[in-house]
Order: C-alpha cells, then structure tokens, then sequence
C-alpha cells in the first residue's frame, strides 16, 4: 500500500474513533443529562407528595375539629331544649309551694310536699339550681325587683328582704331570675 493510502486509511480510522469518542460522550452527556432531568422530575414528584400529604393532614384536622364541633353543638342544644321544657314547668311549682302554704288540711298538705320534693330531685338531677337570695345583696344578673320597700332596723340599702318567685339556675347560665322584693 502507497503511503498515501496509509495515510487515508489512518486518517479514516482517526476521524472514525473520533466519531465513536463524540458518539459515546453524547450518549453519556444524553445519559448524564437523563439522569439529572429524572433526578429534578424525582423531587418534583417528591414535592407534589408533600403538599398533598400536608393539604390530606389539612383536611383531616379540619373535618375533625368539624365533627367535634358540631357535636358539642348538638349536645349544647338538647340541653337547651331540656331546659326549656323544665322553665316551663316553674309556675307549677311556685302554685305547688303557694297551694302548701295556704293549705290547712295536713294530710293535704303531705301529699302536696311530696310533688314538691318529687320536682327537686327532678331539678337535682338536671343539675338546676334554686337561686333564693334572701339576706343577700340584690344583683340585677340573677334577680328581678318587683317591688322595694322601706327599710326596717338594721337592714341595708339593696339587700333583698323576700323572694316572691324563686330563681333557676344551670351550671351559671340563669333559667329564670328570682322575683325578689328589695330593700330602698
């Protein structure tokens, strides 16, 4: 072989190699460059994950703070209802302790106290207490003054001297307020 065709020959053998060496560096850079976009795709995902995990804890706390709520709703309700119901039945026992009172016949007057004591268990038992604030300084947020009165000796301005219908109250809320007669 002339060396000219030596020399072609190597020289297509340098500018072949040469094309292997720039067909595996773009299959690497490709590579490379594959790996660095599943890479950026991987914490993308990763971050998307995050934020839905994050928005369901969201979610959840909000449905549970939801539930409880409209639980503690419902419950403050019935017992609202309970208490209406019961308001209603305080003019009962109010003639009940009027009917004790004028009632002469002791027989009568037994069976009467037994519905009255009968009505307070139900009134204990619904947690309801009796506000009967004789002796006591006169407070517009549990009594209603029907009437005042004079002093007498040794009482002060504003306590209350006769309650004329006793007071309710549950758990501080007040049912009905306590129709006093007070003191100028």
């Amino acid at each position: 072989m002339s060396k000219k065709a030596e020399k072609r020959e190597t020289e297509e053998s340098a500018a072949e190699t040469g094309r292997a060496e720039q067909a595996e560096n773009a299959e690497t850079k490709a590579e490379v460059s594959e790996e660095e976009r599943l890479k950026t795709e991987l914490e993308q995902e990763k971050a998307k994950s995050e934020d839905f995990k994050r928005k369901w804890y969201s979610v959840t706390a909000e449905y549970e703070n939801y539930r409880k709520r409209t639980a503690f709703q419902s419950a403050q309700r019935y017992q609202e209802g309970r208490s209406d119901v019961i308001s209603k039945l305080f003019p009962i026992a109010d003639n009940l302790e009027r009917a004790t009172a004028a009632c002469t016949d002791e027989a009568t007057k037994k069976g009467i106290r037994m519905v009255t004591a009968a009505f307070e268990k139900i009134l204990s038992e619904e947690k309801i207490k009796v506000i009967d604030p004789v002796g006591q300084h006169f407070d517009a947020e549990k009594h209603e003054a029907i009437m005042a009165v004079d002093p007498e000796e040794g009482e002060e301005s504003g306590t209350v001297r006769q309650v004329y219908a006793k007071g309710y109250e549950r758990d501080g809320k007040v049912l009905r307020f306590a129709q006093v007669v007070v003191v100028k």
